[in-house]
């Protein structure tokens, strides 16, 4: 038997695995376990403990940084900050809807930003900014899907993209020159979502909004609120500007720092133990997404089937695979999750790579593309965390009919900038 056929048969042989595991119900989680696990028994290499140690800890920087930068954003919604943000812009902005539709967005697209999940601006800010959309007199379905659509952009966006550094590792490629290229597109596509889905809107009800959103603590105040962010800003940039003189911190590191200050700047006395296993629990499924996801790809690797599907991929005409991404990439996210990525991301880049495109553009419009997939069953983990959030009652295939033009728009974007990733590359300077 040839090695490409070997290859195939472990590969089915994970695929069925990981089917056989949803099917009972099996937590995406352990269903990437089990398939590993089943892998590694269909190409003789018993239950290889080394390898299964070695991929649970593949991972682990980025878990590191989610942890932290999620500890940040939950201490600053302890602290008042989120509430004090929002009910000051309502208050400031209520009768000039473009302007409280901008600066919504940005409230929208920092959480995931600088946590990578989508989740976390879902659970941070989506539910204030949902009470805003609402007395603006829009239906809960739609203010569902606006907070959907940008909570999966802020998790695309820097400077914390989590399928960009996946794909990144995989392929040994520094995780450098992204800001731009993840942060322009992934602004333009939160603003075209929400005037395009929120064009109805009439001038927000001040009173009632504010009667639903809480009050924060007396003494919190803009300097409060926007100090540990400068501090954070201040960190990132010396280490660039200063790269010689100025020690490597990491992202970690930096986002543990900025908690501390959080903590410091506080007008109320925060529970930091209380916040820290909030944010365990929080995270809880995430980082064991990734921890699974280490595993799968060491055995892919270990077994030839990773190889496999590289070449596949490589060997495809390009025109062929640019043209189904759209497809492919939003429902590999929605069976593999965050594996998707590493998974199939890492073919991808090398294919375009090898045909003279910019790998990081072409990376950054990929990563505008796979968070559409957290919509789509059988996962759709952000897609009724946020259908929860908002109270929305109605089916979600018609959640899903509302998110349909937003998202071609945005998968658009993600094509059209892997298409001229070329001439798109001075984005990179950043």
């Amino acid at each position: 038997m040839s090695q490409t056929a070997g290859a195939a048969i472990i590969l089915a042989v994970m695929v069925i695995a990981y089917v056989a595991a949803k099917l009972f119900r099996v937590s995406t989680e352990l269903s990437l376990f089990l398939a590993a696990v089943a892998g590694a028994l269909a190409g003789g290499y018993g239950l290889p403990v080394r390898h299964l140690a070695e991929g649970a800890i593949t991972y682990l920087d980025i878990c590191l940084i989610f942890l932290t930068a999620t500890l940040f954003m939950n201490l600053l919604k302890e602290a008042g900050g989120i509430t004090f943000a929002v009910r000051a812009i309502l208050k400031k902005f209520h009768r000039r809807r473009f302007v409280l539709f901008l600066l919504l967005v940005c409230l929208l697209l920092i959480p995931g930003a600088l946590t990578g999940a989508g989740s976390v601006t879902v659970l941070i800010t989506g539910s204030l900014v949902a009470v805003v959309l609402k007395y603006m007199g829009l239906d809960n379905i739609r203010v569902a899907a606006i907070i959907f659509i940008i909570a999966g952009l802020s998790a695309a966006a820097p400077p914390v993209s989590l399928w960009a550094m996946l794909t990144a590792a995989g392929i040994n490629m520094p995780y450098v020159g992204f800001f731009l290229p993840l942060l322009l597109p992934c602004l333009l596509g939160a603003l075209l979502t929400i005037f395009i889905l929120g064009w109805k809107a009439r001038p927000v009800d001040i009173e009632k909004a504010l009667a639903e959103i809480p009050v924060p603590p007396e003494k919190m105040n803009w300097w409060r609120l926007t100090l540990p962010f400068i501090v954070f800003l201040a960190l990132v940039v010396a280490g660039r500007v200063f790269p010689f003189n100025f020690p490597i911190l990491g992202l970690p590191l930096i986002f543990a720092l900025t908690a501390l200050v959080t903590i410091l700047a506080s007008p109320v006395r925060v529970n930091v133990w209380k916040t820290a296993l909030n944010t365990t629990e929080q995270l809880l499924p995430l980082v064991g997404t990734l921890t699974c996801v280490g595993v799968l790809v060491q055995i892919m690797t270990l077994t030839g089937v990773r190889g496999l599907i590289s070449v596949s991929v490589v060997t495809l005409p390009v025109f062929v695979v640019v043209a189904s991404l759209f497809l492919t990439l939003p429902l590999s996210e929605a069976v593999l999750m965050w594996g998707a990525a590493p998974v199939l991301g890492v073919p991808l880049v090398l294919l375009f790579n090898t045909r003279g495109l910019d790998p990081v553009v072409a990376l950054a419009g990929m990563s505008l593309i796979w968070p559409l997939g957290d919509a789509i069953p059988p996962t759709a983990i952000i897609g009724r965390l946020t259908m929860d959030t908002v109270g929305v009652k109605e089916r979600y295939s018609r959640f899903l009919k509302i998110c349909l033009v937003p998202a071609i728009i945005i998968a658009l974007l993600g094509t059209l900038m892997i298409i001229f990733s070329k001439k798109l590359s001075f984005l990179t300077i950043f």
